[in-house]
């Protein structure tokens, strides 16, 4: 199970409604990054034939199947400070993650 908290569920219903035709957040993980692997999320019209849909307080998340396992336990947030402003990824499955929290390794 993947959980937005509610900045990040507040955010993410944000830019869907400004993304004309967006149905969705996909998440999924690729390599890149310092750690060797990266969150990678984008707004999508509809889910992929295999994606598994996540649905929590009227989001829907896209995840595919090869991503699905990298991201079980997965909680999303969203930061808005003087410093920063994005989300942020707490991932019980990453053995380290850079120090940006934006790419992990598993």
């Amino acid at each position: 199970m993947i959980t937005l908290t509610e900045k990040a569920i507040k955010a993410v219903s944000r830019f869907i409604r400004s993304e004309k035709g967006a149905a969705g957040l996909r998440l999924r993980v690729t390599g890149g990054g310092c750690a060797g692997l990266q969150y990678e999320m984008q707004l999508e019209t509809a889910p992929e034939a295999n994606d598994t849909v996540i649905e929590q307080s009227n989001i829907r998340i896209f995840v595919d199947p090869q991503s699905a396992a990298m991201l079980q336990g997965l909680t999303i947030d969203f930061v808005d400070t003087m410093v920063e402003s994005g989300f942020t990824f707490h991932n019980p499955n990453a053995s380290a993650s850079c120090g940006c929290g934006k790419s992990f390794s598993a």
